[in-house]
């Protein structure tokens, strides 16, 4: 497997011309300010859902 050439990215992101511009600097991630709080939100969501699966197992028990 191999990475993809910021022309490519622009093709199949559906993105246009967005990507030629440089591209991403931190490995994919665009907008670094906002890493943290975005992988405070996936936390909570699979924290969510662990819980849900949880609740579900044990009222059918």
């Amino acid at each position: 497997m191999r990475e993809l050439t910021l022309n490519e990215m622009s093709i199949v992101s559906g993105a246009g011309d967005d990507c030629s511009s440089g591209g991403n600097t931190i490995n994919g991630i665009s907008d670094s300010e906002s890493l943290g709080e975005d992988l405070v939100n996936i936390y909570e969501g699979v924290v969510a859902a662990v819980s849900h699966i949880i609740e579900r197992v044990a009222n059918a028990l």
